[in-house]
């Protein structure tokens, strides 16, 4: 695709935007159950709580999280109230998801006088995934898993391993900070899942799925032990922006499909879809269901199954 004639960054981003939701600081914004394939190979109820929390300072262009975030920092003891609130509300479950839009370690976000509160709160689980900027793993993650009696895993935005199309989402970061910090959180024993985009903006539908095929290679070589594939939608502002200037299209389900059978065929780990609105990425009313199907099939199987075949 051609060159953008204008710079990507924190200002241009901010000014495509809408307004935000409003959020009460004192409950998350979402919560819910869903099910998931274990490390163990089980599939295991797992709560997910979706954090009100002050805006990450990291303002990439793909990412909506800021719309349900507030201004300020919250409060210390909000966020481990929110995740007892919600707790209380959700059926018992064996894994927990805390996700703050934002990075678990960044000071600014949590304080971390509250992290030994949520360790108490979310005692009772086998496993808990929170998510992180790379240029926040350091010796607090350590803190963090010595405080808990779950599991500790964290989630990092790899994003892409195209270094042109990375520099272009406003990441701030680059592979080497990734690696860096896959690295030292396998050494330290703390499972590590890479989000990797399918077909980010300036990227053909081929391209697409070449290079969230080349990011799954790195995220495994790097260290990690799963990898959630993320189709790209508009819906932020700068998205819709692009995609009105030819800049980004979005997937198809199929090249979700494409992409997924890659990675279970490394054997290198677990392999996920992600299937929010998932719908959005199929035009076709006759094999949409069964494509969306055979992905859940594929996740929670980890095995790769036949294909769907449509004159589409």
């Amino acid at each position: 695709m051609n060159e953008p004639d204008f710079e990507i960054n924190d200002r241009w981003i901010i000014s495509c935007r809408g307004k935000k939701n409003t959020v009460d600081p004192s409950k998350p914004y979402f919560y819910l159950s869903e099910k998931e394939r274990t490390l163990e190979g089980l599939i295991e109820d797992t709560s997910v709580v979706f954090i009100t929390n002050r805006e990450c300072p990291y303002r990439c262009l793909m990412c909506d999280l800021w719309k349900n975030t507030t201004d300020d920092p919250v409060a210390p003891g909000l966020v481990p109230g929110q995740i007892e609130w919600a707790l209380t509300n959700l059926p018992r479950a064996r894994h927990l998801k805390l996700y703050n839009s934002g990075s678990f370690f960044d000071r600014g976000a949590i304080p971390e006088p509250d992290h030994r509160e949520i360790a108490r709160i979310i005692s009772g689980f086998s496993s808990v995934v929170v998510e992180s900027h790379p240029r926040h793993i350091d010796d607090r993650c350590l803190h963090l898993r010595d405080m808990l009696a779950p599991q500790l895993h964290v989630a990092m935005g790899l994003e892409t391993a195209h270094p042109g199309i990375l520099r272009r989402l406003n990441k701030k970061m680059d592979l080497q900070d990734f690696g860096r910090a896959a690295r030292f959180l396998k050494k330290n024993q703390i499972p590590v899942r890479a989000f990797i985009l399918l077909r980010p903006p300036f990227l053909s539908e081929e391209e697409g799925i070449y290079w969230a095929g080349r990011s799954i290679d790195f995220a495994f070589d790097s260290g990690a032990e799963c990898c959630i594939i993320i189709p790209v939608r508009a819906g932020n502002g700068a998205m819709d922006i692009l995609a009105d200037r030819g800049y980004f299209h979005a997937p198809s389900i199929k090249s979700l499909e494409k992409v997924v059978e890659y990675g279970l065929s490394l054997r290198a780990g677990r392999v996920f879809a992600d299937l929010w609105d998932i719908e959005k990425f199929s035009s076709c009313i006759v094999c949409a269901d069964q494509r969306i199907e055979r992905l859940e099939v594929m996740n929670y199987s980890q095995e790769i199954v036949p294909p769907v075949l449509c004159s589409c």
